[in-house]
């Protein structure tokens, strides 16, 4: 199982939100990249960059730190955040960027979605930013009328290879993700990864007997000291 720390970029920064809430940030660093090569150093292979200016629709205020990470680090990368064009898929492929995480255009657009699925089915992964059973899109902060599961079943059927489930209410709480809805989805037989609450190695272990999760994102929890990220990777997995 994947073990996948996470930065999420705000103005430069390295923040936290709170179940999504953007007044509600707590800063980390200044320096997304040396935040970066401490989770390189223990192990990680892959980070979970979430461009949050981006989810607000500035695509391109963050995109300098990004390449940063891109250049000097070995890790691989999945990248969400204001992705809503074909346009915008291609550009990060072609910057080192591995894997793209689509929300909102690909929820409301089928045809994106399609588009995206073309250029790179194996490099794309369906976020499902979930709030009481319900999509929630615009950088969590509208709800989408769609339920999750109806939606992901959907999505299957249209080829996504790879979900990542995050439960917004759980997001920053190192409270607990939402087994229950993780087990849920598990049922479409769609390898997925489980995002938001996690706050122990307890979490994780419990997490890895779910079929078909393959990882686990790990953003608060890490920033707080509660789990060691050198042995998270050791027990459970690989980085």
């Amino acid at each position: 199982m994947l073990i996948i720390p996470a930065i999420d970029i705000k103005d430069g920064r390295c923040v936290r939100l709170y179940q999504g809430i953007f007044e509600r940030e707590v800063l980390y660093s200044h320096d997304p990249l040396e935040v970066a090569k401490r989770w390189e150093e223990c192990g990680a292979r892959w980070l979970h960059l979430i461009d949050l200016d981006g989810a607000q629709g500035d695509s391109k205020k963050n995109q300098g730190v990004i390449l940063e990470i891109v250049k000097n680090t070995s890790l691989q990368i999945q990248l969400g955040g204001g992705i809503r064009s074909v346009e915008d898929v291609e550009r990060w492929l072609s910057l080192g960027i591995q894997r793209l995480i689509l929300s909102t255009r690909a929820i409301l657009d089928e045809e994106f979605l399609k588009e995206a699925l073309k250029i790179a089915p194996d490099r794309i992964v369906l976020a499902l930013d979930v709030k009481e059973g319900e999509l929630m899109i615009d950088g969590w902060r509208k709800p989408s009328g769609l339920k999750v599961m109806d939606f992901a079943k959907r999505a299957k059927d249209l080829g996504v290879r790879l979900f990542i489930y995050t439960d917004i209410l759980k997001d920053g709480t190192i409270s607990g993700p939402n087994f229950e809805g993780a087990e849920r989805l598990s049922s479409l037989q769609v390898p997925f990864i489980l995002s938001g609450g996690i706050s122990s190695l307890e979490d994780i272990e419990r997490s890895s007997k779910i079929p078909n999760l393959v990882g686990v994102i790990i953003g608060k929890a890490l920033y707080e000291g509660k789990i060691d990220l050198k042995e998270a990777i050791r027990k459970f997995g690989e980085g």
